[in-house]
């Protein structure tokens, strides 16, 4: 398996190769991201032209697309300097004229001499009372006609690349197609009644009707079938290289866990007991665990990761916990430290602010195994840093955190467990997308004690009651987190409208209560308005989203977000779990500026009636879509050429399914259907399965 595959040559080759594209045609492409023939292949048409031959454009409703034979009437040159020059034509029924701008009339007096017949397909519109066809997109002698095709399929394109240039290109390369084995599931196939691979290409390329570019054709479910199957085994053989990976038997005793349990004020949900289980399982057994942990806001996931910290040092090891930022990670201490008194171990924290001999202090009693649970950032990750012997290593908010680093972590080594802990509720087909190649563990109840979180919808108009309301509460000793909109994803609108927002504010409540925190603040100066904030001396906290992951304050019992209407549902309902954390009864207040949308007033609605992360995640996809709702330029999510992730949904269910089943069969894809797999990864550009298998 050191190279591609022979068969996939001609659809990795220069594109130069295909007809009508030089130089600059493919340089052209290469800035719309293709490269080769089967970068062509892979970009469907989204919509088809109707080209079907008419005897007239009487009764036609205009503008319209159309195609007719004519004949050639009298020519018009233009009058002046880039007027427009007009050629009167008539079909069987009405006459038109063609019109062209900058034209060479020499020119056109060859291609459309008068008296001849011509057959001419283009945009028909009303001019001044007179239908006019404007730069024809085809016009041929009628025995030529036939390279019109009766439905043209249009293509995604700019940037000076023209359908027809597109469409000469992707012909060009359909003559190249190989016939290459099938690595779908025959009876999979069979079922869905879908096409073998190069049928479906064909198909896809020649849509005879506007319902040919729906997803849901078979050729199209196919193909995009295709592309979820190849990323689903690319996870797949990560998560068979990590099992193979030996792991670490780590058995607990029991001991440390049921002092904690013992000294909770409360019994954990079973959603809770249920993932001890889980993980407990995972460590104990000699594969190494990967599994997320994904819980809503509250669910009691720090309790979980805990007690799994605690297996690991009842077995004799060591345990590590890493949060994506210094502020994270020290809450994340805060939270920890009662529940490791009560258990009796050491636990320390490790950040890049920890310097000079205090550092090396830390890594000398962490790498002789007298600090038994370390938490940190991905400063822990440093070629100094040791650990006596590592058993579980957890990581905090995934989506930080991508496939690859995870890939890393397990590059570097270290043989521990691992668990990832996520806050953010994500639909089933997107989880299977980003984590296929782990195990998964759901909180989905909240603990006892959690009184939920009244939510209102107002207008901005009502700014002036909100601040009186929020002054009361002030002076009743609460505290209030204050959100202002994201504008247009500029940083520097976002600021004047924060400390717009700050200023008003401190106007009304007074000097020393309103404190400010966001993105083009220095990291100590915003860590110092958190911290100002968590000691109760600021009482209102002005943020940009920066507080949106994992901020705890249990006497902040109000939330506004200002222009809720702009956010995304699953960031509304994380900023929503910043407020609800004590014992007090909370409010959050989501105002918008009218008019609302119907999809705005829609996401509110769902906002005010659950709090269930999950119902909102799924309603967020359908509402806006798979790239939206996790953001997917941060997010470890792929990007799909062919594949819709909201629609095809249960397609990423079965490709995940399928592609365990494969490799459970054939772990080294050595069968003919093994082979025909290989085959799919190289045509997909899975270069990291590629590396897994031959390495494998």
């Amino acid at each position: 398996m050191s190279g591609r595959p022979e068969p996939l040559f001609p659809l990795f080759a220069d594109l130069e190769t295909l007809p009508g594209v030089g130089r600059k045609t493919a340089q052209q492409f290469g800035q719309l991201g293709f490269e080769t023939p089967r970068d062509l292949l892979f970009s469907l048409p989204y919509a088809v032209v109707d080209r079907r031959r008419r005897n007239t454009i009487k009764g036609v409703d205009l503008p319209c697309t159309l195609t007719v034979e004519v004949t050639v009437g009298a020519h018009r040159p233009s009058s002046g300097r880039g007027g427009a020059y007009r050629v009167h034509v008539e079909d069987a029924e009405a006459d038109f004229q063609l019109v062209f701008f900058h034209a060479r009339g020499d020119f056109l007096k060859r291609q459309l001499p008068e008296g001849a017949r011509r057959v001419v397909s283009g945009k028909l519109e009303l001019f001044d009372g007179m239908a006019q066809m404007v730069h024809p997109d085809h016009m041929f002698p009628p025995d030529e006609a036939g390279e019109i095709p009766e439905f043209e399929p249009v293509y995604h394109l700019t940037q000076g690349v023209t359908q027809k240039t597109v469409y000469k290109a992707v012909q060009g390369a359909l003559t190249r197609l190989p016939e290459l084995a099938e690595w779908i599931d025959a009876d999979q196939a069979e079922r869905q009644g879908w096409p073998d691979w190069a049928t479906a290409i064909r198909a896809v390329h020649a849509p005879a009707g506007l319902d040919d570019v729906l997803a849901t054709t078979p050729a199209r479910a196919r193909l995009a079938y295709d592309e979820l199957m190849a990323h689903q085994l690319t996870l797949a053989l990560a998560r068979q290289r990590e099992r193979k990976a030996r792991g670490i038997v780590t058995r607990g005793t029991g001991d440390l866990q049921g002092k904690v349990l013992q000294s909770l004020p409360y019994r954990p949900t079973s959603a809770q007991s249920r993932a001890f289980e889980e993980i407990a399982a995972d460590m104990a057994a000699p594969q190494r665990m990967n599994r997320l942990l994904q819980g809503d806001v509250g669910a009691g996931k720090t309790l979980v990761a805990f007690i799994a910290l605690l297996v690991a040092v009842e077995a004799g090891g060591q345990g590590v916990m890493m949060a994506p930022t210094e502020i994270l990670a020290r809450q994340h201490l805060q939270a920890l430290r009662p529940l490791a008194e009560d258990a009796g171990v050491v636990l320390e924290i490790l950040t890049g602010r920890d310097k000079g001999g205090e550092r090396r202090a830390k890594l000398a009693a962490l790498s002789e195994g007298k600090i038994q649970i370390l938490v940190g950032t991905h400063a822990v990750f440093q070629p100094d840093v040791t650990f006596c012997d590592l058993r579980l290593a957890i990581i905090d908010e995934q989506h930080r955190f991508g496939v690859r680093q995870r890939l890393e972590l397990a590059e570097k080594g270290v043989a521990a467990d691992a668990l990832v802990m996520t806050a953010t509720p994500i639909p089933r087909s997107l989880a299977l997308a980003q984590y296929g190649d782990m195990d998964v563990s759901v909180l989905d109840e909240k603990p006892p004690g959690r009184k939920p979180i009244k939510t209102a919808v107002v207008s901005t108009e009502r700014m002036d009651e909100v601040t009186g309301h929020l002054r009361g509460a002030i002076e009743d000793g609460r505290q209030c987190y204050w959100v202002c909109p994201l504008v247009e994803e500029s940083e520097i609108v976002d600021l004047t409208s924060a400390e717009d927002r700050f200023k008003r504010l401190r106007a009304v409540l007074g000097d020393g209560v309103v404190g400010l925190v966001h993105g083009q603040m220095p990291p100590a100066d915003k860590d110092a308005a958190m911290a100002a904030f968590q000691a109760g001396e600021t009482k209102v906290l002005v943020a940009t989203t920066v507080i949106e992951v994992g901020v705890n304050v249990l006497n902040a019992t109000i939330m506004v977000i200002e222009r809720a209407e702009t956010f995304g549902l699953a960031q509304l309902h994380q900023l929503r779990g910043r407020v609800g954390r004590g014992s007090a009864q909370s409010t959050c207040l989501l105002m918008y500026q009218p008019p609302l949308s119907e999809g705005g007033r829609k996401r509110l609605e769902v906002l005010r009636e659950t709090e269930d992360g999950f119902v909102i995640a799924e309603t967020d996809l359908a509402l806006r879509g798979a790239g939206d709702v996790i953001g997917t330029a941060q997010s470890g999510l792929p990007r799909f050429q062919i594949a819709d992730l909201e629609r095809q949904a249960s397609l990423m269910a079965v490709a995940q399914s399928d592609a365990r089943a494969l490799l459970a069969k054939d772990p080294d894809l050595s069968s003919q259907r093994g082979r025909a797999a290989r085959v799919l990864l190289w045509l997909m550009r899975q270069d990291r399965a590629i590396r897994l298998i031959s390495v494998g």
